[in-house]
């Protein structure tokens, strides 16, 4: 299908997957960018863009005339992203490295951590913010800040097991499509990445105090991915 390389890249760059040269020209660096895009929404991981992945990418977040940037306007979601794809065997120095101090004792291996990537991403974001009681503990972030629709970049929370009992997780809204919140968090096929669960789980969406909340809300494709029942 014909497209637009120059919107391809200036789309890529604004939703967290460059740093692109926006030259209209598509090149290895920019098929790389669709490649990590189409992987992070559940698309098969290839440079090739069709009409659906045209759809999800252009959909997402309106660009010009003013409007919203969201990468822009939630700032902890830059840091969310940008460490997409570690894994707590392969990386597990780096994902240790980077977790804030409360919660860096942690071995990611051993210990579930959602919390924790969480919990690090409003630190480097906020270093004095203030986390919830025991921030490992996933169902805790539904005490977080203050209660707002799902939207780009709220922490959203949800049961595991049974809506009653204690075992939980939580991650950052990346967007939804009909049935499924995509959530971008750690501990997800033991990694950080964009995962399909489903929105009859969701606890709470939440957001941090004092922040505006715009809320934007991205639609997205299913194609395909499976949906998560168990993030441990």
């Amino acid at each position: 299908m014909p497209y637009d390389v120059l919107t391809l890249q200036r789309r890529l760059n604004r939703l967290g997957f460059g740093p692109l040269v926006e030259d209209g020209i598509k090149g290895p660096r920019t098929d790389a960018a669709v490649v990590v895009f189409k992987r992070s929404v559940g698309f098969r991981a290839r440079p090739y863009v069709g009409p659906l992945t045209w759809e999800a990418l252009t959909g997402a977040v309106p660009i010009g005339n003013g409007a919203l940037d969201a990468r822009q306007a939630i700032p902890w979601m830059a840091e969310a992203a940008r460490i997409k794809g570690l894994h707590e065997a392969r990386d597990t120095a780096r994902l240790r490295a980077w977790f804030d101090r409360s919660v860096a004792w942690i071995d990611p291996r051993e210990i579930p951590w959602c919390g924790a990537f969480v919990a690090t991403v409003m630190r480097r974001w906020e270093p004095g913010i203030a986390l919830p009681d025991n921030p490992l503990g996933a169902r805790n972030w539904g005490r977080f800040g203050n209660e707002v629709a799902p939207q780009f970049g709220a922490v959203l929370t949800f049961w595991r097991g049974a809506p009653s009992g204690w075992k939980g997780h939580v991650g950052f809204y990346w967007g939804e499509d009909a049935t499924a919140f995509h959530v971008l968090g750690g501990n997800q096929s033991d990694a950080v990445t964009v995962t399909r669960i489903a929105k009859t789980r969701l606890l709470r969406a939440r957001w941090p105090h004092g922040q505006a909340a715009p809320g934007t809300i991205i639609r997205l494709s299913r194609a395909g991915q499976p949906l998560s029942t168990n993030e441990a």
